[in-house]
């Protein structure tokens, strides 16, 4: 029997006969996996019909146990699942690894097993031995919430697939220049003026190569924010799920929301509106001013009490110089400061801020333009331009997470014959360059320990809902999510695409929009 698993376990021994999930079938698990086995017996009693209960005794030969053991070297994500006529049984040195094998063993289950049952029914396991933990530990997707909002009950939607695929972090663009999304208390006009737009763009005309699109507003007014309330809760889903939530609270460029709700944190200081279309705005924080400053340590200190995350993203990237370099502020601080231009004007900004942060106990994380005027001592490289930033970064001993354009940003075609596309900003990464990402590509091996990992970006520019959000995401991010776990060297193309047939169904089941690959996207 093939046992199609995504993303690919390092070890899989298949073995004869298979498990019986019965209704007297119970749940052995110590108190300290309770979590695990409670998130395991909801699942199976929908798949099942059956109520199995969870008991906190030693595990017998037959029934369900999960497992905390020392000393299994498989680290902190790492698990094994054994299945045979008898038992079932995921052991694990924490409960996020137990919470992996869960996540197999759901995968050993038909698709169907995804809905709720309308009557008990008996579910067979097939025997296998499985040993498995991830190469590298960040494993994500980003969410762009600024230029299109998305409810809640989208957001844990999305956790809930990929926990499915052993997903780990949720990277949360929460703030741009076309929308502000997360509730600052001490700061309200950030949401009480600058997560509300005007109008929104939206094309008219569509060409050839996708970059050259006639935008038009649309006239129509356009906001939403999510209260902390609905943070906390969302942040508190994912823990469940044992997946990161990283927020992205943009600076000193994309900020013109913020310019908007309180224009005394520019260099012109008056004339902002929440943009209503895409690209790069000039107008920028001044990073002259102390009041810019004293805003992002109110901001910040909000953002820290929400995000557990131990790593903060600030963005950093696509910051025009211009506004600086005519700003008396400004360019008092860089005489102040000594440093040669604008671009070290950057580096001085982006190193106050990181200070900020770890007095809050706090690292810092931003785009590969970071690096430009000399990178802050301990941040961590978010590379998108390609590879080559990250490279440059972990070369100098820099934390580096790669999600290069070229490969995973997931708001780009997914065909290059447009016209039988959804529409998207521009570019094109297919199902098989997504799954052939290679974080490590290029960085000397010296190095490659300094890679964490790496992720899909879903910018919605022209994604305006969850529907159109999920085409795009998937099943791209089922190739990322293989690429980022299995063990290196892979499996090759067409036996990912075959795996990958038994998973569409999947999600089906899941209510998930993925999209049906197409003749261009077989081996």
């Amino acid at each position: 029997m093939t046992l199609n698993i995504i993303p690919q376990p390092n070890v899989v021994t298949p073995g004869a006969g298979a498990f019986v999930v019965r209704a007297e079938t119970r749940i052995h698990a110590a108190q300290s996996a309770t979590a695990v086995a409670a998130y395991l017996d909801e699942w199976l009693r929908a798949a099942t019909g059956h109520t199995l209960p969870i008991v906190h005794t030693p595990a017998e030969k037959q029934g369900i146990a999960l497992e905390l053991v020392a000393g299994s070297d498989l680290g902190s994500e790492g698990y094994t699942l054994s299945v045979n006529g008898d038992q079932v049984r995921i052991t694990a040195e924490t409960a996020q690894g137990l919470f992996y094998g869960v996540q197999t063993l759901r995968q050993l289950l038909p698709p169907d097993a995804e809905t709720p049952s309308a009557h008990p029914v008996d579910r067979t396991i097939p025997a296998v031995d499985i040993e498995d933990r991830p190469r590298f530990a960040w494993r994500g997707l980003m969410l762009d919430v600024c230029r299109h909002f998305f409810p809640v009950s989208f957001v844990k939607k999305l956790l809930d697939t990929m926990a499915l695929y052993k997903l780990n972090v949720l990277h949360w663009h929460l703030t741009d220049d076309q929308g502000w999304r997360i509730e600052i208390k001490s700061l309200p006009r950030l949401t009480e003026v600058g997560s509300r737009r005007s109008a929104s763009t939206k094309p008219d005309k569509r060409s050839g190569s996708g970059e050259d699109l006639t935008d038009v507003l649309d006239g129509i007014p356009y906001g939403g924010f999510y209260t902390q309330e609905e943070i906390r809760e969302v942040v508190a889903y994912a823990q469940s799920r044992f997946i990161t939530v990283v927020p992205e609270i943009e600076m000193p460029g994309h900020s013109v929301a913020a310019l908007t709700s309180y224009p005394e944190l520019g260099c012109v200081g008056q004339g902002y509106e929440v943009r209503t279309t895409w690209g790069i705005a000039d107008e920028v924080l001044c990073a002259g001013k102390e009041s810019t400053y004293e805003y992002v340590e109110k901001v910040l200190s909000e953002v820290v009490d929400l995000f557990p995350s131990e790593i903060i993203h600030i963005g950093g990237d696509e910051c025009p110089k211009a506004r600086w370099r005519e700003c008396p502020h400004c360019q008092a601080a860089i005489e102040r400061e000594g440093l040669n231009d604008e671009h070290e004007l950057q580096s001085y900004f982006v190193r106050r801020v990181e200070k900020i942060l770890e007095a809050k106990g706090r690292r810092l994380i931003g785009w590969d333009e970071i690096l430009e005027g000399g990178l802050a001592p301990k941040a961590t490289v978010m590379s998108w331009r390609g590879a080559k930033g990250g490279i440059e970064a972990a070369t100098a001993g820099h934390p580096v997470v790669m999600s290069p354009n070229t490969s995973c940003y997931l708001d780009y075609y997914q065909a290059e014959d447009q016209d039988s596309e959804p529409l998207a900003i521009f570019g094109f990464v297919p199902l098989r360059r997504a799954y052939a990402f290679d974080a490590t590509e290029g960085v000397p091996a010296d190095k490659a320990g300094f890679v964490l990992g790496g992720q899909g970006n879903l910018w919605t520019e022209y994604i305006s809902t969850g529907s159109h959000a999920e085409y795009m995401l998937f099943p791209r991010a089922l190739a990322l999510a293989d690429a980022l776990w299995a063990a290196h060297p892979r499996q090759d193309y067409t036996e990912f695409f075959e795996r990958l047939q038994s998973h569409l169904p999947r999600l089906d089941q899941l209510g998930v929009n993925y999209r049906q690959p197409k003749d261009a996207d077989r081996p």
